[in-house]
């Protein structure tokens, strides 16, 4: 496995501090969407997603399968019910600036068809929890907009104008709340599921969110 995609040791440090530390969620909103896009996003999306992210100035390193035990802190995830699942086909990439500096991951996992159940990106946005806004926008937005549909202003899940207003409304309730951890779930847009979490685990401040599959 090339070294330089360990950026981060991802989901395991996640399940971990949803199970130690103290959490804090919205409200959740399982509001369906009036209208369907039908997109089921597949492990070859990572092309579009390298493709469009890179227009951002956002850089992702070519995909890479993880056959061994690392698939448990790439491919772990907490699901829309809170059940820890691992999955059996993980594929990782680094998530790199214009300066190639990494500071983050994008990773697809579930079994090894065309379709995954999740993907996930986290973004370490230390030293700050702000330190890293423009990059969260960038990866997370695409994401959405790439794998789930363009429609947020449209649908405007859980009450939120934008996906903007989704994030800068976690990382207010987050700062105001002293906890160290909060999460924030959508269900229902283009029946896809959406969990957002903001963590601080050993002084680094994670951005993680998961956009699980109909």
């Amino acid at each position: 496995m090339n070294k330089k995609l360990v950026v981060i040791p991802i989901v395991a440090s996640i399940a971990l501090v949803l199970t130690v530390f103290s959490t804090m969620s919205f409200p959740e909103d399982k509001s369906e969407s009036t209208e369907l896009y039908h997109n089921t996003f597949l492990y070859s999306d990572t092309e579009k997603l390298k493709r469009f992210l890179s227009t951002l100035d956002v850089f992702m390193s070519e995909p890479v399968v993880i056959f061994d035990d690392t698939v448990n802190h790439y491919c772990t995830y907490v699901d829309f019910e809170g059940n820890e699942k691992i999955s059996d086909y993980c594929v990782t990439s680094a998530l790199t600036d214009s300066n190639h500096k990494p500071f983050g991951n994008l990773n697809m996992g579930g079994d090894d068809s065309a379709v995954p159940q999740m993907v996930l990106a986290i973004v370490d946005s230390s030293p700050f929890v702000d330190s890293k806004k423009n990059e969260v926008r960038q990866v997370f937005t695409t994401m959405i907009e790439t794998l789930v549909c363009d429609c947020w202003e449209e649908q405007q899940p859980g009450g939120f104008e934008s996906i903007s207003d989704w994030l800068d409304t976690a990382e207010d309730r987050y700062v105001e709340s002293g906890k160290t951890t909060i999460s924030s779930k959508i269900s229902g847009l283009d029946q896809k599921q959406l969990i957002l979490e903001i963590t601080l685990k050993d002084s680094d401040y994670l951005w993680t969110l998961i956009i699980l599959n109909s």
